[in-house]
């Protein structure tokens, strides 16, 4: 996985993004996972949930609060 500033990436042997989730910083100390994305290939494997947790711990790894808009991120918080 890739680390950016608000975003969190997986790329495949090409360079094509396969799994992406990115939270903005909305307020100060409030970041949401709005988006995130897994290709085809690799459904079924846990892969937004592995994506969903290194957001949730780059956050709080920053002293931030977790929000979310992404339907899937919403569950996951709720579960977890």
């Amino acid at each position: 996985m890739e680390f950016e500033a608000n975003r969190i990436l997986q790329r495949d042997e090409t360079g094509k993004i396969v799994a992406e989730i990115t939270f903005p910083e909305t307020s100060p100390g409030v970041f949401v996972i709005d988006h995130t994305f897994v290709d085809g290939s690799l459904r079924g494997q846990g892969v937004a949930s592995k994506l969903v947790q290194a957001a949730v711990d780059e956050i709080k790894k920053r002293g931030g609060r977790v929000e979310a808009t992404c339907s899937y991120a919403k569950k996951w918080l709720e579960e977890h």
